[in-house]
């Protein structure tokens, strides 16, 4: 399969403004599938799509009821799952936390996170590689945006966040009503009407779910 050299992909990304998140801007794909076939062919591609390159309705969700409630990271210690761009981290970092770290499995993630954060001046600690076989550290909060897209990566987040959980971390999740997150485990927190490009999401607007997984009684 052709594999689209990185430098040809950030030629398609662009700052702007989110539009649900007027507070920060992000480096953002102007057009959705033509960069996921820049990418190799989308889902086809050995290579993962540049998820990081846009801003998911899940993310967009949790970023805006970190930074509507931000005595939930305050002060904390937070780590964004499957950080992507790093809108969720950047937000946590604009409502307070005590330290970010975004976590994610592609390399270009990575440097988009870091350039993200710097575009917004905060500071994000931005690291690459696959932590859900370990423990959550010395995080005090979680946020995972967008993460249970696929029941293989659902099944091994769900399975981070619950040990987490019970060791008291909190847990929480934006989704736009993907199938495979288990909403019987969660508490609903609020819910958002989240605009997204209908290249994207299909709809021009995503209803979007805030969800806390909880932890032990």
């Amino acid at each position: 399969m052709s594999e689209v050299p990185t430098a040809h992909i950030h030629a398609h990304v662009h700052l702007a403004a989110v539009p649900f998140l007027p507070e920060l801007r992000l480096h953002q794909a102007d057009e959705p599938i033509g960069l996921f076939e820049l990418a190799g062919g989308g889902y086809s591609s050995d290579r993962p799509p540049p998820f990081w390159a846009f801003a998911w309705a899940g993310g967009q969700g949790l970023a805006r009821y970190v930074l509507d409630h931000p005595d939930t990271v305050k002060g904390r210690r937070v780590l964004d799952l499957a950080a992507g761009s790093g809108l969720v981290a950047i937000a946590a970092a604009l409502a307070g936390a005590a330290a970010v770290r975004a976590v994610d499995v592609d390399a270009d993630a990575v440097r988009a996170i870091g350039r993200n954060a710097s575009a917004n001046g905060v500071a994000v600690e931005a690291t690459l590689g696959d932590v859900l076989a370990e423990d959550a550290g010395d995080a005090e909060v979680i946020l995972a945006g967008d993460a249970f897209y696929s029941k293989a990566m659902a099944d091994r987040v769900l399975a981070f966040t619950r040990r987490a959980a019970r060791n008291g971390t909190r847990v929480l999740v934006g989704d736009p009503d993907r199938a495979y997150l288990p909403r019987r485990l969660f508490r609903l927190l609020h819910t958002y009407d989240v605009p997204t490009g209908p290249a994207l999401e299909g709809v021009p607007v995503k209803r979007t779910m805030i969800w806390e997984l909880p932890g032990p009684a």
